[in-house]
């Protein structure tokens, strides 16, 4: 049986002891929620752009502008959600900011993904 594009069991039978086995391994709704922001922080192709640039190397706001072609108060923006989401870290190198990603799960995110839709 389906709905729409989505096939259904024919028969609805509830097999508890895999449910109970979910629902032992479900994280909280608490650390649900914090990963569906995370990924609300990628659901944005400016981000995504911003952390495709640092993917490849670490810059500062000035390079990171000229580069995508926006203003550095919009990349400076854009940065500002990504530090919240600690997803991008930054140092101070004399007069300026250099921003990089802040952990190997940040690349192997975006490595991944990209690796994904360009299958």
């Amino acid at each position: 049986m389906a709905i729409g594009d989505v096939e259904i069991c024919e028969h609805t039978e509830v097999h508890q002891e895999r449910v109970a086995d979910l629902l032992r391994h479900m994280p909280s709704e608490d650390q649900l929620y914090d990963l569906a922001e995370l990924f609300k922080v990628f659901g944005d192709s400016t981000r995504i752009r911003i952390l495709f640039a640092l993917f490849e190397s670490e810059i500062c706001v000035c390079d990171l502008a000229e580069t995508l072609g926006m203003t550095q108060s919009a990349v400076s923006h854009q940065l500002r959600i990504l530090k919240q989401a600690r997803l991008v870290k930054s140092r101070r190198e004399g007069k300026l900011v250099i921003y990089y990603l802040a952990d190997d799960h940040v690349r192997t995110i975006i490595g991944q993904g990209f690796e994904h839709i360009s299958e």
